[in-house]
């Protein structure tokens, strides 16, 4: 950590964990929403900024075909470009057992398949139901864990839906524990359209852990549409959960979901953690140099209260 900031004061409560993983996804996750395709070269020295501020997973591109992100139409060129950074996870997005094919033949070890707990966006999404999408999973799960390759399961609109409304605990509950019975090692809870709250969020990790998926499993992704997103972090930091998805500068949203807005910073959620006592590994200063860079290259200011602040300093 850096010690140049004399702030936020560290003022550690109790019953919070003493270090939290940083699951980073802006440079997958948050350029894909980009309506400009951003150059190879940039996403590139993007990620080793990401690296070099103390991240431990960066989460690296998508082997979705090019047609449906076009915006991550050159994972084939970008991956062999971090072949340098060491000490950093770069899991990859595959879709189907072609984008797993695509991974491993560039030496990807770990990799992450993506559902829907919702069948209007499955259909939108994936253009299969629930049920069917969790089909097509399956060999590239059963495959990829044979290989030792590590798997993430996505599971997108958790708690809320724009097509259907709210979605039932229950129904969220099924398709996570299908998810975790194909032999996923982790679940990332996704809040899409960033409708969650507190109560909401402690209640579905409460029926989970009731169902049998732990919650060292167990990782949550928030969208910061109603500005909940750190609070929602907080209650699932409370319920034990260690694993946090964020997006340097606050990019991305979602393609597929129009009222979806940005992820959860990293930076702010790094500031909240310090003030937590919570261990990151993360140099905050480093991170916000990198965002402010980013934002450059993009045209446009960073959307994070942090980045805003603490790059006017």
């Amino acid at each position: 950590m850096t010690t140049s900031r004399p702030l936020p004061m560290t003022v550690p409560p109790q019953d919070l964990p003493a270090r939290v993983r940083i699951h980073e996804v802006g440079a997958r996750d948050g350029l894909q929403n980009e309506k400009a395709v951003v150059p190879t070269e940039v996403k590139a020295e993007f990620i080793h900024r990401l690296a070099a501020s103390g991240l431990t997973t960066v989460e690296a591109t998508s082997f979705v075909h090019p047609k449906w992100v076009p915006q991550l139409a050159d994972a084939e060129d970008l991956f062999p470009r971090l072949a340098d950074i060491e000490g950093v996870a770069l899991p990859v997005l595959v879709p189907n057992e072609r984008g797993l094919d695509r991974a491993l033949a560039l030496g990807a070890r770990r990799i992450a398949v993506f559902g829907s707990a919702t069948e209007t966006f499955a259909a939108r999404n994936l253009n299969r139901t629930v049920d069917e999408s969790l089909a097509m999973f399956e060999p590239v799960v059963a495959r990829a864990k044979a290989d030792k390759v590590h798997v993430r399961g996505y599971l997108s609109m958790c708690f809320g839906d724009p097509w259907e409304g709210p979605v039932p605990v229950h129904q969220v509950v099924r398709v996570s524990k299908a998810l975790m019975d194909l032999g996923c090692d982790e679940l990332s809870l996704g809040d899409t359209i960033g409708v969650a709250t507190p109560g909401h969020v402690q209640t579905l990790l409460s029926e989970l852990n009731e169902e049998g998926v732990r919650t060292d499993t167990i990782g949550v992704h928030f969208h910061d549409t109603y500005g909940q997103a750190l609070s929602n972090t907080l209650a699932a930091l409370q319920h034990g959960v260690t694993t946090v998805d964020a997006s340097a500068g606050g990019l991305g949203g979602c393609p597929y979901a129009k009222s979806a807005t940005g992820n959860l910073a990293t930076e702010d959620l790094v500031w909240m953690l310090e003030g937590l006592g919570i261990e990151t590994g993360v140099d905050l200063d480093a991170l916000t140099a990198t965002s402010v860079w980013l934002a450059e290259q993009l045209g446009r200011p960073s959307p994070s209260r942090t980045v805003r602040a603490l790059s006017v300093r």
